[in-house]
């Protein structure tokens, strides 16, 4: 049978090449990078080899770089570790309705203790207006929290806007780019960012490692403690092997495997709103992660349509793979405006530069097929 994966936001298939580099720190050069024989020096310079070109993908100097387990353990270092450190200047905190579990949650544990958050809404393409940012600005606000791009939409926000309105009043400024590096140009001296989430499965790199851009002056308190590891901020030895997969992976995502995604995506797009009615895109149509395609199919269920094409071969989501558990509608969508019974009827397709133009003939046929069958037998469909 054949098989496509389209659920790349959830985790991307670990590249040959960043396989092959991480080999030899698994069972040759497998020393503690904090020790300092032979063994452990060569740990050591190949891990901040990795640390200097994985912080110049966004324009950062290597020591504002901090390696960590994945984008959740980097945001919520981020979030939390900032909030504590700078309690006395205030305990306001701006975030947005549309963010990830990883941002939501430590928000959510912070409320508990004290502090203050602000959610604030998107339109109908779950864009962002800088200026509902600005006007939720108060004396004692501290810290924004905004996703460079959505993980379920895919849409990009104008996150150098918001920057630009954060160091203007002296707030730290944090973004989530788990989606959206090396698929958007990031510049964190340009776009005025503080803090930057990202991390390696979602770009063919392996499970298990992150990394949290900290501009130098702004102050983190740890929230693991032990041997001082990535200047005190993340103590536990470093995932040496992971992280030289993490920058084969950076490095292998160019311009070409950006263009061909894109394209990709278009025709998915194209070929499905020409044969199948009734459906809505999610998010906005240009400003748009190159690999995102989020449709709305009108009268049937996204779990139904989901498990028909599992059982074809092609694998997709209806939202963030990290609450996929839920049969909740997503409250992206909903925040979005959109209505529950449309909002169950969601699948995300997410490609990567491996899907031919004949993969995605596969699946706009399989949907066209699987959509008539469900659509038949489902009474909210007529």
């Amino acid at each position: 049978m054949k098989r496509i994966y389209l659920d790349n936001a959830a985790t991307t298939k670990v590249s040959k090449n960043a396989v092959e580099a991480m080999q030899p720190f698994f069972v040759e050069e497998y020393g503690n990078p904090s020790s300092i024989h032979s063994y452990g020096r060569t740990a050591h310079k190949a891990l901040e080899y990795a640390r200097k070109s994985i912080a110049e993908k966004v324009n950062a100097e290597s020591e504002e770089l901090i390696f960590t387990s994945g984008g959740t353990e980097s945001n919520n270092l981020a979030l939390i570790g900032c909030a504590y450190a700078n309690s006395s200047r205030g305990k306001h905190i701006i975030t947005s309705k549309i963010e990830h579990g990883s941002i939501l949650e430590p928000c959510r544990f912070l409320e508990k203790n004290g502090f203050e958050i602000t959610y604030v809404g998107v339109d109908e393409d779950g864009i962002i207006n800088p200026q509902k940012i600005s006007d939720a600005i108060r004396e004692d606000t501290i810290m924004i929290s905004i996703a460079h791009a959505n993980n379920e939409v895919g849409t990009i926000q104008d996150i150098k806007s918001i920057g630009e309105i954060a160091r203007e009043k002296n707030i730290v400024f944090h973004s989530d780019a788990c989606q959206s590096f090396t698929k958007v140009p990031i510049d964190v001296v340009d776009q005025k960012i503080d803090l930057l989430t990202i991390n390696s499965h979602k770009i063919h790199g392996p499970k298990g490692v992150g990394a949290l851009y900290i501009r130098r002056g702004i102050k983190l308190n740890p929230h693991e403690m032990g041997g001082g590891h990535e200047k005190g901020l993340r103590s536990g030895t470093e995932n040496v092997a992971g992280i030289i997969g993490f920058q084969v992976a950076v490095r292998q995502m160019d311009d070409a495997a950006v263009a061909k995604m894109k394209g990709r995506r278009d025709k998915l797009i194209k070929n499905i709103f020409e044969k199948i009615p009734y459906i809505k895109l999610n998010g906005h149509r240009e400003k748009r992660l190159v690999n995102n395609v989020n449709i709305t199919f009108k009268g049937i269920e996204g779990e139904s349509l989901l498990l028909r094409l599992d059982a074809k071969g092609i694998a997709a989501s209806t939202g963030s793979a990290c609450s996929s558990a839920s049969l909740e509608p997503s409250y992206v969508l909903l925040s979005m405006g959109l209505p529950a019974e449309w909002a169950h009827g969601s699948l995300r397709m997410t490609l990567s530069e491996e899907i031919s133009d004949e993969d995605i003939d596969y699946v706009v046929e399989s949907l066209i097929d699987e959509v008539g069958k469900l659509r038949a037998i489902s009474p909210i469909a007529r």
